[in-house]
């Protein structure tokens, strides 16, 4: 069936969302004719890829080149016991296959740098930020930013999440919020801190919904908003974040 129309088992199997007026048919279609970037396999990327797989985008890339650890299965429930040890890319293909078979996957199960990543970005409409520390999304972004694509960012600390869109159609970016990256040794790691598994599934879902409604065009996007919530005490906030043009750009790449 041709990328621009919706075989019968599409409107089979989507049919909740196709019912959403907002959605339609049409919204439907440019999921499956979207091409999505999800750097990091970890808490954050497994349920952006569960959803998205399973809400019918049609091109998923996987970037990760770990390996499955025990430590992980406490929050990255794509993987079980029987996956230690083995690329977490690769195991995430096989497990999504199954999940929606109509879905392309493609993996890079090798390490992001400035060599590889503007190629990568280039090729995709949309990127995912799902890893967990700040070269590597101040590289996202400033690929993000030379390519002309929006990306979705998302982080945890212990009890607390928060989000945003950046790039977005001429919206603020990465360094509008933080101009720069931590000095090393002024921030602890999840490693060290501790971090409840269920957080990053629940920022790692805000994620997917900011990437459908970004393809199909509906409702407000979190592009100039920083969202932050704390599960321990129920406190929600959005801040703004405003344009400054001397950030929007960088000579990182």
């Amino acid at each position: 069936m041709p990328a621009d129309q919706l075989s019968p088992k599409d409107q089979r199997r989507y049919k909740m969302q196709i019912m959403l007026p907002e959605i339609g048919e049409e919204g439907q279609i440019q999921l499956k004719q979207s091409r999505i970037l999800v750097i990091g396999v970890g808490g954050l990327g497994t349920p952006i890829l569960q959803y998205l797989s399973a809400g019918g985008v049609g091109h998923i890339g996987i970037v990760d080149n770990d390996q499955v650890d025990e430590s992980n299965l406490q929050r990255q429930i794509l993987f079980g016991v029987k996956d230690l040890g083995k690329l977490k890319s690769i195991i995430a293909r096989e497990r999504l296959s199954k999940l929606n078979p109509d879905v392309n996957f493609e993996v890079f199960n090798f390490r992001l740098g400035k060599k590889n990543i503007l190629e990568m970005v280039r090729d995709h409409d949309l990127v995912f930020d799902a890893t967990d520390n700040f070269s590597t999304r101040y590289l996202i972004n400033d690929a993000c930013v030379a390519a002309g694509k929006p990306w979705i960012y998302g982080a945890v600390y212990k009890y607390e999440g928060q989000l945003s869109v950046f790039n977005y159609k001429d919206g603020p970016t990465l360094r509008c919020l933080y101009p720069d990256p931590p000095k090393p040794g002024s921030f602890i790691e999840a490693e060290e801190s501790g971090l409840l598994g269920v957080l990053p599934g629940m920022i790692g879902c805000y994620q997917a919904i900011e990437a459908i409604k970004i393809i199909t065009g509906f409702g407000d996007v979190l592009s100039g908003k920083l969202l932050t919530f704390n599960i321990k005490t129920n406190n929600i906030h959005t801040y703004n974040i405003p344009v400054i043009a001397k950030n929007k750009i960088s000579s990182n790449l």
